[in-house]
């Protein structure tokens, strides 16, 4: 948890060295790394400044050199020189402070106000004045000479003093930290012999341009990405007081949102009460700065709020700035917020910072009362009703929202190319504004001439009127503030022209926060890890080390954790710096470049689970080019977030809250999920409080009702409004369970009984609670036997249960509500036991608590309905380690942890790897299946697990780096949901292996095996582990385990293979005698080989290779032999060379040639019981059949081998013959005396090339038996014949062609037949159609005569009732009207 802030002084308490390096050199200080360079200043230490020795004038000649080189001064500064203090100060000493009580950078800066940077530096210096001595004494106020050391002691109100050496160190906060930040006393000057840093109107003063000079040199390390603008997101509000930037973008649409938020942190303007005395002082306040003269106007500022006073917490700035992207024109946008700041006195070229101070909501002038009304005129007043023909519209005026806005540039007149910006008369003031300040006193020095003109080293040429003033006595200096103005800016006009809201908050003023950083060095080690609550992980430098940054180095993307637990809702102020490298320092200006960072600095805040593997959205997303904060709200719960920074060189995350939290890595988070959150244990508490409190009043008659009432409504769960029967009795039985946990027995019938009485509940007697547990939980009602369902109750048994209720109902319940009223003897004697149990249960008040909630929860239908706290439950884990030590090897390849765990029930798993090591894996096995649980980018998938009967194995296998990690310890984390884990199958040492190793060259072979190995057990069962690899990583290889010629287990990898478990089972026949019937039973043994084949032919080798293979086949040729040919006559394969055996070969392996490796990894302890050897079957039956046969026939081999060598010579002289036959024919002598006869060396050549015929058949290229000569007939034909195959190719090609152009056309034509029969059907639908509704209109129209006439014969018809034919008088009338 964050640990309070105390109150500390200034000096950092980071250990540093005592040694500090006075001279630098370029070559120490920074190192380029393609185009960027990056200094990392050390972090500031006050033993450091005071061991410091400042003055090396004696010793060393030149001046100091700041070690980062030359200031970088943006485009619209150009530097022409540089020169030290008594270069351009004559006449005087320089001084770092002259004036102690004030200052003025903006009278004698009117040359720089122009540059965005400049202005930048003098407007948020006056912004931290005004901020910080507002209310506080000279004394306590903050000065901004003293970030400057030089020649003094780093105590609070030090004032530096002049250093002739030119060192200095100024102390600012960047990256999370004060750093030390040295820099020399060389100034730029330009052309015209003006100095291009701020100065002050005294002119031997230094501190504005050393200061300026300090802040520039870290503003170059800011990377903007915003064309147009030199400063982006960059601030020295932040680098001056370590105020944390809290940047939010201002749009017009979220006025209401802005007004709200300004509502709440800055003072509001009110008018002063008439009935209080008006007080005002003549005489000024010193640390305020308020003037002993008042203007008109000052007797409308408002006296603060009893909330705001003394120094503000927040600092509210806003800021705008003018963006105008190349090659667009200027939108009109633009142009109206232009306008709008314009007449505000603002310009939105000169862009700044403003700071916000109060908000207004009623006039300036508050208006004149109404003059009183006689009494007489109150009676029955006349209502003034005004007559209009046009409906009244009520329009409501605009209601009054105006924010008080304060820059030292409001009304500033700029100076351009074309002369000053003119002031805005009195008819262009927006309505509301006020403008009030008072002018800043110059105090000059005396101006130093020869011969009445001035000297080429005066600061400034042009000086404003203001600064030719008459100096004020040095003696007592005026106490005034620097030149602030300010003005009123209505709301909208606000959301319009700004676009930035700036709010910084202090650090200090929240309770709890914690910080962590990582700078990447190019010197010093990576530095990352979990940060504990009680400190920050940062660099720890010295003050003479100059650390470089370098982009080469690999991003760091270990997250942090958030866990916030709160009964409230939280706010965490969480603050991202990033270091992003960017264009070159040396030739380039910094500022205004765009940054080349290849990705863009950000910090992601979401919901975190170590018990999921989806990611949920991000609450938080903050990219920042410097230093941003955002806050993170936060609902009532407990809440766990990944907080993942991402930045190229390094990065600062800074959090602060009034809510304590916890902040690192997972060994930080972790053990705080394993409790209750803070929610379920204030539940807990108030169900047992409520509970105690009527154990307590147990006997009080006035009390107990009512307690009673309490404690159903706190137990009561939120979706329903008062107790059902269901879950009255969950509570009852809850309370039934808790009382004999805390006991650890079962209760008394005494104890019961009181129970009972406290819960008024007489069915915990009349059953079992464990039964009735169940029953609760498994959502049923109690059942009757099995043998009851179908059986109809007796007489007997019916008369039985009746007289059984009838007792009970007249016995037991009357005691129990006799006991539960208070005053009765029953309840006394239950009193009296309750208050014996109570204490023993309130001895663990958490603990029984927390049951007692729990068991509600469990054990209810609805559990997620219950109380809000259920929620926060889907965050508690618990988890278990088991940590190993790697061994000290020198093998690529090692399994570093290999264990079996029982699951006792169905659970959630998630595993965890804390590894020194990157390369790792880990593997899930399921003993019983041999399944192996999915991975997602290496890692585990959580699942849930079921029992079974062998347990689960997990296996971890490291691949080594080159150089070994200083930590030894490799630890693998279980993490779930509730308790028990699962536990550990056996004792055995977890990482004490023995590991059988084979290796050896491969061999291509027709059936693209490249090992076979036997595996030979003489015990019940041997745990193994079998890995194999290759030498070239591009090979897909299949590893399989082969049982009785039966594969029982298979894997496949490309270069790396691996079967993590496999049981390897005892190779003989096992016997078993079962002793009732004598029966003796046998299984059949094992025979396990392991092989590894190639797969899709992926495994290519060079000329070189193939090669070097034919030797090792022939070699292996001689091997297999039976009868080796060196015993019949000698053999020209002798000079291949060869090997005495497989082992003396794995040992002188070419690891350039094509090789593998086989590894089998079994417990150390069992590995006398394992033979793993080459598998030598094969080669092992032919020679036996070989021996058979010369043993049934001796000397068959020899007489084989003769019949052989005879027919071979009989081939031989036939050619021989042949040969010279030709030569008889052949004149050449040469050739005649060649072909004489046969040598021994030809006849083993022959023999060989014959071995090679018969052993290499697809390698030997196959000729005619005599040779033939290639004429030009011949030549002649072969081409006929080439040209007739490419005719005839040629021609069933456009056959082809043609028959798919049919094809086409003929679906053409398919086509266009089938839209025709489509369209003539829908022509003949809608001709149908039409006919259809003729025919209905002459149907209807005849059906409309037909009712007519018939409704006009029934009106003509005599209405005769008493006829009785009725049927047929109708057709008489028709028949006479007719």
């Amino acid at each position: 948890m964050a640990t309070k802030q105390k109150k500390k002084s200034t000096c950092s308490k980071t250990s540093l060295s005592a040694s500090s390096t006075d001279v630098f050199t370029p070559s120490d200080s920074s190192v380029s790394v393609g185009e960027s360079k990056f200094l990392l200043w050390p972090e500031w230490s006050d033993a450091v400044v005071n061991r410091e020795e400042w003055d090396l004038s004696k010793r060393l000649k030149p001046s100091f050199k700041d070690p980062g080189g030359k200031l970088s001064l943006p485009p619209s500064l150009k530097v022409h020189s540089w020169k030290r203090p008594t270069e351009f100060i004559i006449g005087k000493d320089p001084t770092v402070v002259e004036n102690q009580m004030t200052f003025d950078l903006l009278s004698p800066n009117d040359h720089l106000i122009c540059c965005e940077l400049i202005r930048s530096i003098i407007n948020e210096i006056d912004i931290v004045w005004m901020s910080c001595n507002c209310t506080s004494t000279p004394q306590d106020g903050w000065r901004p000479w003293e970030h400057i050391y030089s020649l003094s002691k780093a105590e609070k109100g030090h004032v530096p003093l002049y250093n002739r050496y030119g060192k200095y160190m100024v102390r600012l906060y960047w990256m999370g930290s004060w750093r030390n930040i040295t820099i020399d006393d060389s100034m730029p000057f330009d052309k015209d012999n003006n100095l291009l840093l701020p100065a002050s109107t005294c002119q031997s003063e230094l501190w504005p341009m050393l200061l300026a000079k300090a802040l520039i040199k870290v503003a170059c390390t800011n990377g903007v990405t915003e064309v147009g603008k030199e400063m982006g997101e960059f601030t020295f509000i932040h680098l001056l007081t370590g105020w944390i930037p809290e940047i939010t973008p201002i749009k017009s649409v979220d006025s209401s949102k802005i007004w709200d938020l300004l509502q709440d942190i800055i003072p509001k303007f009110k008018h002063q009460d008439e009935s209080l005395p008006m007080t005002n002082p003549k005489i000024a306040d010193t640390a305020a700065g308020i003037d002993s003269t008042k203007s008109d106007n000052e007797s409308l500022l408002p006296e603060p709020n009893d909330s705001f006073s003394g120094t503000p917490e927040i600092v509210v700035c806003a800021s705008f700035h003018w963006v105008q992207q190349p090659k667009r024109p200027i939108s009109l946008t633009k142009a109206d917020s232009s306008e709008i700041l314009r007449r505000y006195g603002l310009y939105m070229l000169y862009s700044h910072v403003v700071r916000l101070t109060r908000t207004r909501t009623c006039p300036l002038v508050a208006p004149p009362k109404p003059p009183p009304v006689p009494r007489w005129k109150l009676i029955r007043p006349r209502r003034k009703v005004k007559v209009s023909s046009e409906p009244k519209k009520i329009s409501l005026p605009k209601p009054d929202q105006f924010i008080e806005v304060t820059s030292p540039f409001v009304a500033y007149p700029f100076k351009t190319s074309r002369g000053s910006i003119p002031e805005l008369g009195a008819k262009k003031k927006a309505p509301g504004k006020h403008i009030h300040g008072c002018p800043l006193m110059s105090i000059d020095e005396e101006e130093v001439t020869t011969k009445g003109k001035k000297k080429d080293n005066d600061i400034s040429i042009d000086r404003p009127p203001t600064a030719k003033k008459k100096p004020v006595a040095e003696e007592s200096p005026a106490v005034v503030k620097p030149i602030l103005q300010k003005t009123w800016v209505d709301l909208d006009d606000f959301a319009k022209s700004f676009q930035t809201l700036l709010i910084f908050h202090k650090p200090h003023i929240y309770p709890y926060h914690i910080k962590t950083s990582h700078l990447k060095s190019t010197i010093l080690p990576t530095v990352s890890g979990g940060v504990n609550c009680s400190g920050s992980s940062t660099h720890s430098l010295t003050a003479g080390s100059l650390i470089v940054a370098s982009p080469e180095c690999p991003e760091v993307r270990a997250p942090h954790y958030l866990c916030v637990d709160s009964t409230q809702p939280s706010q965490i102020l969480i603050s991202f710096s990033a270091l992003q490298s960017w264009e070159d320092t040396t030739e380039k200006n910094l500022i205004g470049k765009k940054t080349l960072g290849k990705r863009h600095p950000e910090l992601i805040v979401q919901p975190h689970s170590w018990t999921r593997l989806e990611s949920q959205p991000a609450l938080l997303v903050i990219r920042a080019n410097y230093s941003k904060a955002a806050v993170l709200n936060l609902p009532t719960g407990r809440h766990v977030l990944r907080i993942y920074p991402n930045a190229e060189l390094g990065y600062n995350v800074h959090l602060c809250s009034k809510t304590p939290f916890h902040f690192g890595d997972e060994n930080t988070i972790m053990p705080h999920l394993t409790k209750e959150s803070a929610r379920f244990t204030e539940q807990a508490l108030s169900v047992f409080g409520a509970l105690s409190k009527v154990v307590t009043s147990f006997g009080d008659e006035q009390e107990l009702p009512a307690l009673r009432k309490t404690l159903e409504d706190t137990v009561c769960p939120q979706h329903i409004d008062t107790m059902t029967p269901y879950y009255r009795k969950v509570f009852n039985l809850a309370v039934f369970q808790m009382v004999c946990k805390a006991l650890g027995r079962k209760l008394t019938a005494e104890e019961q009984f009181a129970v009972q009485a406290l819960t008024i509940n007489a069915s915990l007697l009349t059953s079992d609670p464990e039964a009735q547990t169940q029953t609760l939980a498994e959502g049923t009602e109690l059942q009757p036997p099995e043998n009851w369902k179908d059986k109809p109750p007796t007489d007997q048994e019916v008369n039985a249960s009746i007289i059984q209720q009838s007792g009970f109902i007249g016995h037991l319940v009357p005691e129990i509500l006799n006991a539960a009223k208070p005053g009765t003897k029953e309840n006394l004697h239950a009193s009296r036991i309750l208050s014996d149990i109570w204490p023993k249960i309130e001895a663990n008040v958490d603990k029984h608590a927390a049951f007692l909630l729990w068991y509600i929860i469990e054990h209810s239908a609805e559990k997620a309905e219950l109380y809000p706290c259920v929620q926060d439950e889907s965050t508690r884990i618990t988890f278990a380690d088991y940590s190993v030590t790697l061994p000290k090897t020198t093998t690529c390849w090692f399994l570093v942890f290999r264990q079996v765990f029982d699951v006792p029930k169905e659970m959630l798993l998630a595993p965890m790897v804390f590894s020194p090591i990157r390369n790792f894996l880990l593997h899930v096995i399921n003993n019983d299946t041999g399944k192996e649980t999915d991975r997602v980018f290496n890692r585990v998938v959580p699942r849930v697990y079921q029992p079974n009967k062998r347990g689960y194995t997990f296996l971890g296998e490291v691949f080594t780096p080159d150089v070994l990690p200083a930590e030894d310890e490799w630890r693998l984390r279980l993490i779930g949901l509730k308790e028990p884990l699962p536990s550990v199958s056996s004792e055995t040492p977890l990482n004490v292996f023995s590991v059988k190793e084979f290796q050896d060259y491969y061999i291509p072979n027709d059936e693209d095996l490249i090992c076979r190995y036997c595996v030979q057990v003489n015990t019940t069962e041997v745990l193994g582990t079998i890995q194999f690899q290759t030498s070239n990583q591009d090979v897909f290889v299949r590893l399989s385990v082969l049982d009785q010629k039966t594969e029982v287990a298979a894997n496949t990898g490309q270069g790396h293979v691996i079967i993590p478990v496999f049981y390897f089972l005892a190779n003989k026949d096992v016997r078993c005698t079962d002793k009732k019937n004598q029966e003796v039973s046998s299984t059949q043994g094992h025979t396990y080989v392991v092989q590894a084949e190639v797969l899709h032919k992926s495994w290519d080798l060079d000329e070189s290779q193939l090669a070097f293979v034919q030797n090792l086949k022939l070699k292996e040729e001689q091997q297999m032999a039976v009868f080796k040919p060196e015993d019949l006559k000698p053999s020209s394969i002798s000079d291949i060379p060869s090997h005495d055996s497989p082992t003396s070969r794995e040992m002188s392996l070419d690891l350039t040639k094509a090789n593998w490796k086989l590894r089998v990894v079994i417990d150390e302890s069992k590995a006398e019981h394992v033979e793993v050897k080459k598998d030598t079957e094969k080669i092992d039956k032919i020679k036996s059949i070989k021996m058979s046969w010369e043993m049934a026939d001796p000397g068959r081999h020899i007489r084989a081998q003769q019949s052989r060598m005879r027919h071979l010579e009989q081939m031989q002289r036939k050619e021989n013959d042949a040969a010279t036959s030709d030569e008889s024919k052949d004149p050449d002598p040469s050739r005649s005396a060649s072909a004489t006869g046969l040598t021994p060396s030809s006849k083993e050549l022959n023999d060989n090339l014959c071995f090679l015929d018969r052993k290499f058949p697809h390698l030997i290229r196959r000729t005619k038996d005599t040779p033939e000569l290639m004429d030009a007939q011949r030549e002649v034909a072969k081409q006929n014949e080439r040209l007739e195959k490419r005719r005839l190719y040629e021609l069933s090609r456009e056959n082809v062609l043609k028959q798919f152009e049919q094809l086409a056309l003929n679906h053409k034509e398919l086509q266009q037949y089938q839209v025709g029969v489509s369209e003539s059907i829908k022509a003949q639908a809608r001709k149908n159609e039409d006919n259809l509704q003729r025919l209905y209109k002459q149907f209807t129209g005849h059906k409309f005569t037909f009712l007519r006439e018939n409704s006009a014969v029934e009106k003509v018809q005599p209405e005769d009732v008493e006829k009785p034919s009725t049927a047929q008088q109708p057709r008489k009338s028709a028949g006479k009207k007719e």
